[in-house]
């Protein structure tokens, strides 16, 4: 028992510890995703170790006192994600319907033929605004059908597991599609009309993500987060960035985004919203995004069905609010001059 408590506790001590370690290759940055998966098993060694643990064993004494300063860790990282943590985004108390923004965001997997199945979805919650990600070709024709309601566009279909396709049922202004950082990656710009007239600038994107078999680094991930996070800042519009970012809501690179991009996340507070896998329930993590300015509130969270993808939909409903910004100012994270450091290394990266 004692040999199998010091290759377990030992072996997630490493994993924790090894996201300290500021290197892009992957095997330092995938395990800033299982936090959630990393701390049910630290409490289940204490556990083990509290029921049937050798108490006259010094090594594991300190192994103990070693995995209460992870679990305490690891809760310090993601109860911010709990209903414990401080909301960033309020909620929206009065109704201004012209002011509204429904917004489904779903990475369909591109070898997914449950075409019905994504249109059902589509049709059962009604969202002004979709954002499909992973769209070939063949995705394209087979949600061509959505044209009729949502009347504005910007498809991109790419048969790469990188192709992007944008509806919605408002005007469209100043639409661009962009390749950021690597050649068969696009991201799209636009801005959005709401009834009202307000303009809301759109960003979608879905940069590679720091696994062996698309990219051993998270440098091109980490560099185009954090253009589109200058572009955010420095926007006159309110803005919504939308898509699957390939990293958790409580990665480093995600809290660097937002502090440089100066945009608020409404999962803070609310709940992980574990939106992938979608088949493999003991390894969910929070993948699909949509960071906002302060200029919004927030009416509405949650996930939606899965229809066969390995990601559930998750659907966004904000409220823009003329005091919103002076009401939630205060709730952006602040970058210290180390994080502009990094974030300045990371956008001049060398990609090739």
């Amino acid at each position: 028992m004692s040999t199998l408590l010091y290759i377990f506790g030992g072996l997630l001590i490493v994993f924790t510890a090894l996201p300290f370690i500021r290197n892009d290759f992957w095997t330092f940055r995938v395990f800033e995703y299982p936090r959630i998966q990393k701390l049910i098993l630290s409490l289940t060694w204490l556990g083990i170790w509290a029921v049937w643990g050798d108490r006259g064993n010094q090594v594991l004494w300190i192994l103990a006192g070693a995995m209460a300063l992870n679990i305490g860790y690891l809760l310090f990282q993601i109860l911010p994600f709990t209903f414990l943590g401080k909301k960033q985004v309020y909620k929206a108390t009065k109704e201004d319907p012209d002011n509204n923004l429904k917004v489904m965001i779903s990475n369909v997997y591109e070898d997914n033929d449950d075409y019905k199945g994504c249109l059902h979805v589509i049709r059962s919650n009604d969202p002004d605004l979709i954002l499909l990600l992973e769209t070939s070709h063949e995705w394209a024709r087979q949600t061509s059908v959505l044209d009729q309601e949502y009347t504005f566009q910007v498809k991109v279909p790419i048969d790469n597991t990188y192709g992007m396709l944008l509806f919605s049922k408002f005007p469209l202004h100043e639409v661009s599609v962009n390749y950021l950082v690597e050649d068969e990656i696009p991201s799209i710009s636009c801005q959005l009309e709401l009834p009202s007239g307000q303009r809301v600038q759109i960003y979608a994107v879905h940069p590679t993500p720091p696994v062996p078999n698309e990219n051993p680094r998270s440098t091109e991930r980490d560099k185009e987060l954090l253009l589109v996070a200058d572009k955010a800042k420095n926007s006159e519009l309110p803005v919504i960035v939308i898509g699957d970012l390939n990293d958790v809501a409580w990665s480093y690179t995600t809290e660097l985004f937002l502090k440089m991009s100066e945009l608020l996340d409404p999962r803070r507070g609310r709940g992980f919203y574990n939106t992938f896998h979608a088949k493999q329930p003991l390894l969910q993590f929070p993948l699909d995004h949509a960071f906002i300015s302060a200029d919004f509130k927030l009416k509405d969270l949650r996930k939606l069905d899965n229809y066969n993808s390995d990601h559930y939909p998750i659907f966004v409903h904000v409220q823009y609010e003329d005091q919103a910004e002076e009401e939630q100012e205060e709730n952006q994270l602040d970058a210290t001059a180390e994080d502009k450091e990094v974030a300045a290394e990371k956008k001049t990266a060398d990609t090739d």
